[in-house]
């Protein structure tokens, strides 16, 4: 009889298989969007890495943004964040060199209207330099200046960003009646 309990020397102690339970239907209807954001932040000159949208991105046209995106199916949130940084700005990060930093739970989105999570993960050791590698989606990428962060900032992102950076709540709500 399968043992979800973990024992003595074995992790999860399942069953003599590696083979996942048969997955049930999704729900479609309830289900969230899972997303991704990284912000880099070199504490040594006190700057991060935005990127600026532009006229060509889906939403927030001309607005300022952490790299940020959306997780693939199957695929781990740590992953999502080193795969969208480094498809947005070239910037490798480890998975392990992340930390959470804030969650924004939102009721909608625009590719979510179900709602969406964001784990916002902080990282401050990288490799490479920032370049805009998807400039149909991007106007701009750069280090920016802490003291210096525009205020043309997708909300959701900007009230991530200012939390992590003046150590306050680590959760966000938007749009939630």
């Amino acid at each position: 009889m399968p043992n979800n309990q973990a024992d003595e020397g074995n992790p999860v102690a399942e069953s003599t298989t590696d083979a996942r339970p048969q997955a049930l239907k999704p729900a479609l209807e309830s289900m969230t969007l899972l997303v991704a954001a990284v912000i880099v932040h070199d504490k040594a000159t006190n700057r991060v890495v935005l990127l600026q949208r532009s006229e060509n991105a889906k939403f927030a046209q001309g607005m300022w943004d952490l790299p940020v995106g959306k997780s693939e199916p199957g695929e781990p949130i740590t992953q999502t964040a080193v795969r969208e940084l480094y498809e947005e700005t070239g910037l490798v990060v480890k998975p392990e060199a992340l930390k959470v930093a804030h969650l924004i739970h939102g009721a909608w989105g625009v590719e979510a209207p179900n709602g969406f999570l964001t784990v916002v993960f902080a990282a401050h050791e990288w490799s490479g330099e920032p370049e805009n590698r998807e400039p149909r989606k991007h106007a701009q990428v750069r280090w920016i200046d802490v003291d210096a962060i525009p205020e043309e900032f997708v909300d959701t992102t900007a009230s991530a960003l200012h939390c992590y950076l003046e150590g306050g709540p680590q959760v966000s709500l938007d749009s939630w009646r």
